[in-house]
């Protein structure tokens, strides 16, 4: 009795290990990428055109 349970786990880790090794579920290598900054804003240049008046608090 404790032979054959012994066994049946046994086999059962086995099987499951050959599952796991050979599963679909499997990630692909990614490519590397130029690690380039990226801007996120545009740079605005603002004229002065019009000055406006102090407002003093």
């Amino acid at each position: 009795m404790l032979l054959t349970i012994t066994i049946s786990i046994s086999i059962l880790v086995a099987i499951n290990f050959l599952l796991l090794m050979f599963s679909c579920n499997k990630t692909e290598k990614r490519v590397k990428i130029d690690r380039k900054p990226v801007v996120l804003r545009t740079q605005l240049n603002f004229e002065e055109e019009h000055r406006l008046a102090p407002t003093g608090s």
